[in-house]
């Protein structure tokens, strides 16, 4: 009963803090998502044993440069490919059967551009339309937060097929599929009030973000298997750490940054 409330306590702040950063300015948004992302590096870091500290200062770097300086779309497109080539390698990393152990500079670039690219373009996804769009980028973070309930409780009631068990265990195909259903009808309720996006619009980056989501899940259980540690860190009572809460996003937001691109060049 304790650690129900201990959780309970810790996703309300959480869910709180968020809000609170998207509906308060623009600025407090980028502020916070820059924090969350040098906590993911923190614990990124301690999970696959990176040494110094240099790691920082190139995120950090990166960030400012394309939050603050960076108006050319070639520019942020590179970055884009960068970061989409890391995350598909990763993808090949999670899938693989064979042992894998990474060289330092290896580290170096996953935690650039997988952790440190993913945080800057989910930063940068609300200003699509130079405006900061607060409902187009809660929707996203609805979706994340629909899929992962949703996935829970119908893979717990109704879960059979193991989806990835040498990864994580107790994820089930039927808690995915449920998961899936439950962002996609999201998606249509959020249709009806944030219309920067049409619903055929809503229902792929739904999906986009659902599988994304899903793999990026799965790929950070992978680093902590490795490990041989159960949370990225202890900073959210119930939760474990901030790359915990945030793996799903972090590896679904270029890809959703990539689809709403394509959706403005389309229309």
């Amino acid at each position: 009963m304790k650690e129900i409330l201990r959780r309970s306590i810790t996703g309300v702040i959480y869910v709180v803090l968020l809000l609170g950063s998207v509906f308060l300015s623009s600025d407090a948004f980028d502020f916070l998502f820059m924090a969350f992302g040098l906590a993911c590096l923190y614990e990124f870091k301690r999970i696959v044993r990176l040494k110094g500290y240099y790691i920082f200062a190139a995120y950090l770097t990166l960030w400012w440069i394309f939050i603050y300086l960076v108006q050319e779309d070639t520019v942020v497109t590179i970055l884009m490919l960068l970061t989409l080539t890391v995350d598909l390698a990763l993808l090949m990393f999670l899938f693989s059967k064979r042992p894998k152990k990474f060289t330092d500079f290896q580290k170096f670039v996953i935690a650039v551009f997988y952790i440190g690219g993913g945080f800057i373009f989910l930063t940068m996804i609300p200003y699509k339309e130079d405006n900061f769009a607060q409902f187009l980028i809660m929707g996203i973070f609805i979706l994340i937060w629909v899929n992962d309930t949703f996935a829970y409780l119908v893979g717990r009631t109704l879960g059979r097929t193991k989806l990835y068990p040498e990864v994580s265990p107790k994820k089930t195909i039927e808690g995915s599929l449920g998961g899936l259903i439950f962002a996609l009808a999201s998606a249509y309720i959020m249709s009806c009030y944030e219309t920067r996006l049409s619903l055929t619009e809503w229902m792929i980056l739904a999906t986009v973000i659902v599988i994304a989501g899903s793999l990026g899940d799965l790929l950070e259980s992978k680093f902590k298997r490795m490990a041989g540690v159960k949370d990225s860190g202890a900073i959210l009572p119930g939760h474990g750490g901030i790359w915990d809460r945030l793996d799903s996003l972090v590896f679904a937001a270029p890809f959703a940054y990539l689809v709403l691109n394509l959706f403005s060049y389309v229309s």
